[in-house]
């Protein structure tokens, strides 16, 4: 199978290597109900030494750094209530989390979630979080762009493999909201 975008030898849909995933990526995807067909949800097989973008976009083509989206993990705070978000924002863009997302968490105080807290709480590997598979009733906060992208790489829930997904897949997940101005250029 050809790869829609990057450099990547080997393509496969991810609803055919679902034992390479996380279980909650996994188990998302065997729910699958998207705009989309799940098959349509491809999966790259990477290396996770170079799992991070700048990294990534060097061996695996650099036009990437444009077709990639990160997701970042917030937590809001108000009256001792804790919320947590996903946050997905362009690569080129950092995630407006003291503005947007504490604005639509109706947060006292947002702030990006401690490595510990985002890996346990999602059940994913840190540098691989993808908004696929997250707990059930958590926001998912997408920016406009990553909503409007033919296909973004995504983190597959390892550090090893990416996903290739569509943005408007990304944008009718449950819980997600688009929101103009979550990515702010850097």
């Amino acid at each position: 199978m050809r790869s829609p975008i990057g450099d990547f030898d080997d393509v496969t849909p991810a609803p055919d290597c679902l034992d390479l995933l996380t279980e909650p990526v996994a188990a998302a995807l065997r729910a699958w109900r998207g705009p989309v067909p799940a098959g349509e949800i491809l999966y790259v097989d990477s290396d996770p030494e170079i799992a991070d973008t700048a990294a990534f976009c060097e061996a695996y083509g650099q036009d990437l750094l444009e077709r990639s989206a990160n997701c970042v993990i917030a937590v809001g705070k108000r009256a001792g209530e804790t919320t947590y978000a996903a946050c997905l924002a362009l690569s080129t863009t950092r995630v407006d989390v003291n503005g947007a997302v504490r604005r639509h968490l109706a947060a006292r105080k947002a702030s990006f979630a401690p490595m510990d807290a985002a890996v346990g709480e999602t059940g994913m590997e840190y540098g691989g979080i993808t908004p696929i598979g997250l707990p059930e009733g958590w926001p998912i906060l997408v920016d406009a762009a990553v909503a409007d992208a033919p296909y973004l790489v995504i983190g597959s829930g390892r550090r090893r493999g990416k996903l290739l997904v569509p943005g408007k897949a990304l944008a009718a997940l449950p819980g997600a909201v688009v929101l103009e101005g979550l990515g702010v250029r850097v």
